[in-house]
């Protein structure tokens, strides 16, 4: 499972320090001229001639692989040759790893959340694993940097040196799902469904290469994302991570996104690998109910629009994402066999390979294989349509439906086996190394895979990155009502807030703690959300379920808003279903992932609202059990459509 609860919550141009070094091998030189964080860690940097070399399986010769001279392709296959099939195995598979607080790689007991992680340096020795995605980090930066240069130091001392490639989930918006990592000191944006509503590819692509610099900086160099679903089920439980529910809009963004991480339109030295996900298209489940858990009742396409789903990832594989992410989803009906996408030949070799041509790495998402162990309660792996099939089955189909590595997982051996049983030939094992060493070799990670950790500081959080996702949260936020211009709203008024820190809003008014003495009320809300029964822990914190405010804590609400004329902000996770509140409310916005001060700032015209509803917000609950999974805006008579934004 890829997707971590978070417990808490500059100009494009601007030159990324941390990268310096990574450009420097791309021309060979002599050992003098070699990048000094090379020459700092490296043990193995010798010369031949007057050219300066990482001799990685340390047998005084330059090898193919080696050369920094030679074409890709040409390393790619020198060092295929070299490999035994344990260590193409270990490439196959990528999981998360937990991070020791001092930096240190060794094996020590886990705690709280992640205690369950494993170690990677014991991955890495053991299984042959040089892939893994990072969960809970250090708070410094720099922890993180030392980390990463031990763990490619480890990497360097292996038979042939293969570095190890670190991917994240997104770890840059200020959100409160569980679908985004802890900043841990990184930028903070409005999420993607708040970039969908400024509707800006250039804010997108200057997003984008901003978090590349802060990954470049701590030796992150494959992004588990963008997330290009289509959010045209209101009730999906992963709205907050799509740019919305239009197919052009969310490709626009997907292109700038890709780019901007990538280093261009190819993946560059410099560049994050992006793993463009879910293929396709993740949106469309049945009720809403995400299929991570065994109460999924299947993808579905009652408006026959599958193709709909597929244009984001037609403008993913025009930006040449380096990576594609199929979903957990079951797609009912469009193949001959009833299975999750990456189970599904279908799917991944004849629409994915052969269809689109798409010859980047496939990667599973997460925990397909194995059931987890979570205490007394074991959450299933999501082998949906496959239950029956054993560990190595489930393997080897996944492997003949043409995927390249399995997320979540940490079984090589598996692979080792079904090769020397001959039920996997080891040519089809190679085709999927070759993808994968590809991508190593694309980043430069061969020629210098190390750090400078005294610049993770300086990169990580920099004041302009900053500056610049706090303004994106501002202009992302959606002004849906207001009453007679009530907004903005003039200074040194008596302010009524709930869900709201008094002390930032002390700055804009005077804060007092009865209604009754407001001259005027702000409330924050959040769309509802009715958590589904189930053993799993996990399960009960997706925000699924019904969109409308119930009960008592309906009745609050509508309360504080008849007795003093009140300004209601709800954070859009999913389409809210809110029109009691929007008829009552003086002033109605909509925030996609925002501080206080962001939308008082708003609310007080320092910033004008500049965001336009990337889905629609139904009129009641009716209207969306009514509505087709796979269709965008056909909520009947909604209470607010797609695309509306006012501004003062």
């Amino acid at each position: 499972m890829r997707n971590i609860p978070r417990w808490t919550w500059a100009p494009a141009a601007a030159a990324c320090v941390a990268v310096a070094a990574m450009r420097a091998v791309s021309t060979p030189g002599p050992l003098n001229a070699l990048p000094q964080t090379l020459l700092r860690h490296s043990q193995v940097v010798k010369t031949t001639g007057n050219f300066g070399f990482r001799d990685l399986n340390k047998n005084d010769k330059l090898d193919v692989y080696e050369d920094v001279r030679q074409p890709v392709e040409k390393r790619v296959q020198d060092l295929l040759h070299q490999m035994t099939l344990e260590e193409k195995a270990g490439l196959l598979f990528i999981n998360g790893a937990r991070i020791n607080d001092d930096g240190s790689i060794e094996d020590k007991p886990g705690t709280g959340l992640f205690a369950f992680a494993p170690n990677a340096a014991r991955l890495l020795t053991e299984k042959k694993m040089n892939h893994f995605n990072l969960w809970a980090i250090p708070d410094e930066p720099h922890t993180l940097a030392v980390w990463y240069n031990k763990m490619q130091k480890l990497a360097e001392d292996s038979r042939l040196g293969i570095p190890i490639t670190i991917a994240s989930d997104p770890r840059n918006h200020f959100s409160n799902n569980i679908f985004a990592m802890k900043a841990s000191g990184f930028s903070q944006w409005c999420e993607p469904l708040g970039l969908g509503a400024i509707g800006d590819p250039e804010l997108t692509r200057q997003f984008a290469d901003i978090v590349r610099q802060e990954y470049l900086a701590v030796g992150i160099r494959e992004a588990l994302h963008p997330q290009v679903d289509l959010a045209t089920e209101p009730r999906w439980a992963r709205i907050s991570g799509t740019f919305g529910e239009d197919a052009q809009l969310t490709a626009k963004q997907a292109t700038a996104y890709i780019e901007g991480f990538q280093g261009g339109n190819s993946l560059t030295r410099e560049g994050v690998a992006a793993m463009t996900k879910h293929f396709a298209g993740g949106g469309p489940q049945r009720e809403g109910l995400d299929p991570h858990f065994p109460f999924q009742k299947g993808q579905i396409y009652p408006g026959h629009n599958f193709k709909y789903h597929l244009i984001p990832f037609e403008a993913a594989f025009a930006a040449h994402t380096a990576a594609i992410m199929p979903y957990y989803g079951v797609p009912m009906g469009q193949t001959k066999e009833d299975v999750g996408f990456s189970y599904n030949k279908a799917m991944i070799t004849d629409l994915l390979r052969h269809h689109y041509h798409y010859d980047g790495v496939v990667c599973t998402d997460w925990g397909l294989v194995t059931d987890a162990n979570l205490g007394p309660v074991v959450w299933p792996a999501r082998a949906w349509g496959v239950e029956s099939l054993s560990i190595p089955e489930r393997v080897q189909k996944i492997i003949d439906a043409g995927v390249d590595q399995f997320g979540g997982e940490n079984i090589p051996e598996v692979i080792v086996q079904l090769v020397k049983e001959g039920k996997v030939s080891e040519k089809r094992i190679d085709s999927s190394a070759v993808r994968l060493l590809r991508q190593k070799f694309q980043l430069g990670l061969f020629d210098n895979p190390y750090i400078d950790e005294d610049k993770a500081n300086t990169t990580v959080g920099r004041a302009d990155f900053v500056a610049a996702g706090e303004a994106s949260q501002r202009r992302a936020i959606t002004l849906l009502k207001n009453d007679r211009h009530v907004l903005p709203l003039k200074k040194n008024l008596k302010i009524y807030v709930r869900n709201m820190d008094p002390k930032v809003a002390a700055q804009y008014g005077t804060v007092v703690d009865d209604p009754a003495d407001a001259d005027l009320a702000i409330l924050r809300l959040q769309t509802p959300f009715y958590p589904v029964a189930s053993d799993i822990p996990l399960a009960k914190m997706f925000h699924h379920g019904d969109l409308d405010f119930k009960g008592a804590q309906k009745d609050s609400i509508l309360q504080l808003l008849h007795q003093v004329p009140t300004i209601v902000d709800i954070y859009i996770d999913r389409p809210a279903v809110i029109p009691e509140i929007s008829k009552a409310a003086k002033g109605l916005l909509a925030d996609f992932g925002a501080s206080d001060a962001a939308v008082l700032d708003v609310i007080f015209g320092k910033f004008k609202p500049g965001g336009h509803l990337p889905v629609e917000l139904p009129a009641s609950m009716e209207a969306v059990r009514a509505q087709k999974e796979d269709v965008p805006y056909d909520s009947k008579n909604p209470l607010y459509k797609f695309g509306f934004g006012l501004s003062y």
